[in-house]
């Protein structure tokens, strides 16, 4: 290839931070009387997020597997902490950030890249035991378990079905058989119904996307001004700054719902090509992962793509009406800085371990990882 797979990653991802950065300031300026609140703070995010995923990039990751259970365990410590009054900080109804003075982190971010690299160390190196039910399909659903149990009581639904989803995706490309996961995936999804239906502001969520129009004053007014966003913006947009939702009418439009902007504002050729890059880089990736000397890198790889490009799937449903209302930001764009950093870290796996395959060091000891007991 003239271009490597990585790069193209690379490429998409600065073209999707760009525009990120573009329309928060087109959305935010008339928020506070600094206009550059909001992309001052956003930029020192993105400096952390570059920081991370080059620091990531030049990690050596076959050492640092020996570690998998300890990045796991402090992952955990910290949603269980997250839960702990005087420690956990509560916003609109939720418990899911950690207040450290100088910034606000969400542990629930960090946790999911924590539980794919574990994940994909046990599978590495339980290699031939896959197909087992114990060691195979039991002991790393209980791994799964333990994090979306403690999203899941933030709460978090959205990060929990996309946290146990990657998840079983990953087993599933580690080889666990179908019988064994059909069924416990129609438990779970039935669990997750029964905790949405016994919980009012979730199942408030539901009942408003089935009825839209109806609700459109009340439970589904933010995704009924979303509508009118990408209606309105047709195929040109109405330019930089010249939204009506950014008046205030999109509430919280810089976060969740910022995609709605980029309709409104530049049209339907800048919505499509941002959702074309993000094809490009998840396409790109797994190209890249076809090229994994083992299935520990494989299963890294794959897995945090899956976390990105399905968190813009549902955030790209959600704010386009074709899922119930979630607060999920967009890879890249959105307004904050945990997700920010964690998509550093992803892209910093992409070149890691691109320089890692592009010469090959596995030792016999590390190779008979993959297929040792």
């Amino acid at each position: 290839m003239l271009v490597q797979p990585a790069w193209i990653v690379l490429i998409c991802a600065v073209a999707l931070s760009v525009l990120g950065l573009t329309i928060l300031f087109s959305s935010t300026a008339s928020l506070r009387a600094d206009p550059y609140f909001f992309l001052k703070r956003q930029l020192i995010w993105l400096g952390v997020a570059v920081a991370a995923g080059w620091l990531v990039s030049r990690l050596d990751l076959e050492h640092f597997r020996r570690y998998a259970w300890i990045i796991a365990g402090v992952a955990l410590a910290a949603l269980l902490g997250v839960l702990i009054p005087h420690i956990g900080v509560t916003v609109n109804g939720a418990r899911r950030w950690v207040e450290l003075g100088f910034a606000r982190i969400q542990p629930s971010e960090f946790a999911k890249i924590a539980m794919v690299f574990a994940l994909a160390h046990y599978c590495g190196i339980n290699q031939r035991h896959m197909p087992t039910f114990k060691r195979g399909f039991l002991m790393p659903c209980v791994g799964i378990g333990a994090f979306c149990m403690l999203i899941i009581a933030e709460p978090d639904f959205g990060t929990t079905a996309l946290t146990g989803g990657v998840g079983f995706i990953m087993l599933f490309l580690a080889g666990v058989r179908l019988l064994y996961m059909i069924p416990t995936v129609l438990a779970g999804l039935g669990l997750f119904s029964l905790a949405v239906w016994h919980d009012p502001v979730r199942f408030g969520r539901i009942t408003s996307f089935l009825d839209v129009e109806g609700n459109r004053s009340d439970g589904a007014y933010q995704l009924w001004q979303a509508i009118l966003a990408f209606a309105s913006g047709g195929l040109d947009g109405a330019g930089l700054g010249n939204g009506r939702q950014q008046m205030a009418f999109l509430p919280e439009a810089h976060t969740d719902f910022i995609f709605a902007i980029v309709g409104e504002e530049l049209g339907l050729w800048y919505t499509l090509a941002a959702v074309l890059a993000f094809a490009g880089l998840f396409g790109a990736g797994l190209a890249h992962a076809r090229r994994a000397p083992n299935l520990f890198g494989y299963l890294l790889v794959v897995g945090s793509l899956l976390l990105l490009a399905l968190q813009a799937i549902i955030n790209l449903g959600v704010v386009t009406g074709s899922f119930p209302t979630k607060g999920m930001s967009m890879p890249f764009i959105s307004y904050g800085g945990s997700n920010l950093v964690l998509m550093g870290i992803i892209i910093g796996i992409i070149f890691n371990t691109r320089r890692a395959w592009n010469r090959p060091n596995l030792t016999p000891r590390r190779a008979l990882m993959e297929v040792s007991s």
